[in-house]
């Protein structure tokens, strides 16, 4: 049977075409699934259709250069994505995904993590598998040009699957732990398009999906 995966990708900063591109490709490993390409700000609207996955490339700031800042999601979004994980649904917080959402509680309870900061200048980034998950159960390394997230990860009740290491220090790229009847899976690459579309990262985003089903 065909699963249904939904997805809100792209943002002032993260270009929507180039996440495209890496989730078309990631599911050239998942046949079964099929992907709809949506609008965040009808988040609520969309989950009421219970998609067996949704995916979310996207930060919370609509307009994050000006002086009054507007967001899309606010407690109510994120009661309804809690709801629907809750009830047996997969979230998938990929790359901004994991941004500009740290005042959201609902929502950064359920992900069990935020996005803290990144440098200013984009670096090689090595990132290394943790086995035992489910999503990877071999060891893999690779390395890309990226924006090095540093997040707040609750370690202690989740499984970390990933990690990051680059001049600017070390920290966790990527977990999962089930919520309710649901799971959520969090992910912090890849920001440039090379790396979006680097083999091992379209392998990880493919693994992600397939845990959910």
């Amino acid at each position: 049977m065909s699963k249904r995966v939904i997805a809100f990708v792209g943002d002032f900063y993260h270009k929507k075409e180039w996440a495209v591109a890496s989730l078309n490709k990631a599911l050239e490993s998942v046949p079964e699934v099929s992907v709809e390409y949506l609008s965040a700000e009808n988040m609520i609207e969309h989950l009421r259709s219970n998609p067996d996955s949704v995916i979310l490339f996207k930060e919370n700031r609509l307009n994050p250069q000006d002086d009054e800042i507007k967001t899309w999601m606010d407690d109510e979004v994120a009661s309804a994505i809690s709801k629907y994980v809750k009830e047996g649904g997969c979230w998938i917080a990929w790359h901004s995904g994991l941004a500009s959402y740290e005042n959201i509680t609902e929502y950064t309870s359920m992900l069990k993590g935020y996005f803290e900061h990144h440098p200013d200048k984009h670096q090689v980034v090595t990132y290394v598998s943790e086995p035992g998950t489910g999503i990877i159960d071999h060891h893999v390394q690779f390395e890309i040009l990226d924006e090095h997230y540093f997040v707040y990860c609750d370690e202690d009740n989740t499984k970390v699957f990933l990690k990051s290491k680059s001049v600017d220090g070390s920290s966790i790229a990527g977990w999962t732990h089930e919520y309710g009847n649901g799971r959520v899976v969090c992910l912090t690459p890849a920001h440039l398009e090379a790396g979006l579309l680097h083999p091992i990262f379209t392998e990880l985003l493919a693994n992600s999906i397939k845990i959910g089903h």
